[in-house]
């Protein structure tokens, strides 16, 4: 059974993972929340989360970025890749300050995207390696262990990790600058009216904040993982 210097039953290095899982809880409740409430205000101007992310991106000259209808909650996205713009059912047809702050924001990374904004290509260039990292980081760092506590595993095993890391911390300044760009658009091309901006920028204050929760529960993991095995893999 393994024992870590802690006891063969009680990992107090758990607390640092029950504490990520909290703020990410938090977060979470939050912006469902913040979403729920304003998704049901109505702005004045009557256009769609689908009309205004059109709107914003004809006025930017991003005539080739396609939207496109899909399915789920909060599931917007835009994809470099292929110049898509994704809505969800809660955004592509409701004209709530929501949905039109949502895809806003979508339409943030596509000027982001149109710009060669260098955080986004940063992070864009770390999502291939991020989900390995992420993938294979705890069974190699295992796999170290059960042969014979192999310092090279395990260290590969905490590098990769620390790569899902390194593109949570990325996306930080990514998703802040598009909500940046949102909240001024919005305020710039009249699609909202003073107030309704304000509210807007609440739901995307909450959303930023699950971004800055995932980052700070990853740190917390990769703290663990130095805990447990930092003094291991120098022996």
């Amino acid at each position: 059974m393994p024992y870590y210097g802690y006891g063969y039953y009680f990992d107090p290095t758990y607390i640092l993972v029950l504490i990520g899982l909290a703020i990410s809880l938090i977060a979470s409740g939050k912006v469902k929340g913040t979403y729920a409430k304003y998704s049901k205000v109505r702005s004045r101007s009557g256009m769609t989360g689908a009309q205004a992310a059109d709107r914003i991106l004809k006025s930017a000259g991003l005539y080739e970025v396609r939207i496109e209808h899909i399915a789920g909650s909060l599931t917007d996205h835009y994809d470099p890749r292929t110049k898509v713009l994704r809505l969800s059912d809660s955004v592509y047809g409701s004209a709530s300050v929501a949905a039109i702050g949502v895809a806003a924001h979508e339409c943030g990374h596509a000027i982001q995207d149109d710009h060669s904004y260098a955080p986004l290509r940063i992070r864009n260039s770390l999502v291939p390696v991020a989900n390995i990292g992420t993938q294979a980081a705890w069974p190699i760092i295992l796999a170290g262990l059960f042969l014979g506590s192999s310092s090279f595993l395990i260290n590969l095993g905490i590098l990769l990790f620390s790569l899902g890391v390194l593109f949570q911390l990325v996306t930080l300044p990514v998703e802040f600058d598009a909500s940046a760009r949102a909240i001024r658009i919005l305020g710039d091309s009249g699609i909202l009216y003073e107030e309704e901006v304000k509210q807007t920028r609440k739901v995307l204050s909450a959303a930023a904040m699950t971004y800055v929760a995932a980052a700070a529960a990853s740190i917390l993991s990769l703290l663990r993982l130095l805990i447990l095995f930092g003094g291991r893999s120098r022996d």
